[in-house]
């Protein structure tokens, strides 16, 4: 069955707009299930015209593939916690990698099929496809894509993985240290990479040679991820979702589907915004998030910091503070996150609203472990969008809240991002918690973030520490607070 060109372009145009309008609802909370749901009937649309216009020999297998696919999201959705949602997301980005390199290999092989038999049959397609005539044999369009598809499809889908050992905190990916000369070695993966698909484009009868170009690809992937430290880690996962999207869309000219262009063209686009605005709320370049360190070896040590500063509070002291006060801000962070605390925050929130105390959110764009990761806990647990304030928004006002209360953030309220020049985390845009009238960090230990750096927040005059898991210490701030 095939379908006038005319009503593909017409669908593949709606489905398009689909993607537009979708992705625009998913910049804000509200209208983000509104935008997640146009982008997938989008896809619908361009799933079902495609494969209505598409020769498919057997259905079955296409069939077989949904329900295997359908059953595998259903258990994800089901077993994956929020708190490994970073994780999920890096290995959605890896997936959408390696079915590029898939898709690209497998149109490059049935090219074979359309080259004229004998060497000069062959001398002839490549002398007419370099010249961009029209001849048997694969197109030089089709083929740079096809390359490139391999190269970035391939490093979007090792690296993912190395992503998601990162964020699920694999002892052995973490030990796994930057080598002298790696950089260069980088550029050499990537050179070869590149000539290896200069000679598959020169001579694409050499189809075996495209699984040197993956291969490739994949271990270049593996060595520019393995140096990157968990704190860059939100930079990555945008950068990476990017790849993966480029690579989508130049699988899309190989299979010369518009709406696949498109679509990856707005993830790619998409994706590398998302990176610079990361980029921009750390205070870091592109460049030092990919091949730069963070020296935590010249600042102050923890003892310098916190001996004999630290005060401690209780549930019931705690309870006694918020009775008085009229307005209070809480910060989230990712020890919210793992100890699955935010219908314990919701339940908090409820208590002191009753009270007609204003609570209200203050939300870094890189808290967490991905962009929006707050954003999600907060909205698994119905708290008011309306209460989520972005940190341009919050900031100028934190002097006039009552009690703030730091649950698992830390270097996004570290003040040595604003006080210390030379802090590896000097610059970085912080929330500034520290000029409320009084801060409460909920925290296991005084163990450090992820910039490897103590926070001397903790022990500021109008600060208290409040130790234990999150999720116990809130439940038992809520029972000090029916109580009194």
């Amino acid at each position: 069955m095939h379908l006038h060109p005319t009503i593909i372009n017409i669908a593949y145009l709606i489905a398009s707009v689909l993607f537009i309008v979708g992705l625009k609802g998913l910049s804000h909370p509200k209208t983000a299930v509104r935008g997640n749901f146009l982008g997938g009937l989008g896809m619908l649309i361009a799933m079902v015209v495609t494969l209505l216009d598409r020769n498919v020999v057997d259905f079955k297998w296409i069939i077989l593939g949904l329900a295997i696919g359908t059953l595998i999201g259903v258990i994800m959705a089901v077993k994956i916690e929020m708190t490994a949602m970073p994780q999920l997301v890096a290995l959605f980005n890896g997936f959408g990698g390696i079915a590029s390199v898939l898709v690209a290999g497998a149109a490059l092989y049935e090219t074979q099929e359309q080259l004229p038999p004998g060497a000069v049959g062959e001398a002839v397609a490549k002398v007419t496809a370099a010249l961009g005539t029209t001849a048997p044999g694969p197109s030089m369009q089709l083929l740079v894509a096809t390359v490139a598809s391999g190269i970035i499809g391939a490093v979007t889908f090792t690296g993912s993985l190395i992503a998601f050992a990162k964020l699920q905190e694999i002892k052995a990916i973490d030990k796994i240290k930057k080598f002298p000369g790696q950089s260069v070695f980088n550029v050499l993966l990537f050179a070869g990479s590149a000539v290896v698909g200069a000679y598959v484009c020169v001579d694409p009868s050499q189809v075996q040679m495209y699984w040197v170009i993956a291969a490739l690809g994949g271990i270049l992937g593996i060595f520019l991820t393995t140096p990157i430290g968990g704190a860059d880690m939100p930079v990555v996962i945008a950068l990476l979702n990017s790849y993966s999207g480029i690579a989508a869309s130049a699988t899309g000219f190989v299979l010369d589907n518009n709406v696949l262009i498109i679509a990856g063209s707005l993830v790619g686009a998409s994706g590398i915004i998302l990176t610079s605005i990361m980029c921009k709320a750390m205070n870091r370049s592109l460049w030092a998030v990919l091949f730069g360190t963070m020296d935590t070896s010249s600042g102050p040590s923890a003892d310098d910091v916190y001996a004999g500063k630290i005060k401690a509070t209780s549930a019931e002291e705690l309870a006694m503070m918020l009775e008085m006060a009229q307005r209070v801000v809480i910060v989230p962070g990712y020890g919210l996150a793992v100890a699955q605390a935010q219908h314990a925050v919701r339940d908090l929130t409820n208590l002191l609203t009753d009270r007609g105390i204003t609570v209200e959110f203050g939300i870094h764009p890189v808290a967490g472990r991905m962009p929006g990761h707050m954003n999600v806990l907060l909205a698994e647990a119905d708290i008011s969008y309306e209460a989520l304030k972005e940190m341009d928004e919050i900031n100028p006002t934190f002097e006039q809240v009552d009690v703030v209360i730091v649950i698992g953030a830390n270097d996004v309220v570290n003040p040595v991002a604003r006080t210390d020049p030379k802090s590896p985390i000097a610059g970085m845009p912080i929330l500034d918690v520290d000029k409320a009238r009084t801060v409460i960090i909920v925290k296991r230990s005084l163990s450090p973030g992820f910039a490897g750096i103590p926070n001397p927040l903790f022990a500021a005059d109008n600060a208290l520490m409040f130790f234990g898991d999150a999720k116990k210490a809130l439940i038992d701030l809520n029972a000090a607070i029916k109580a009194g």
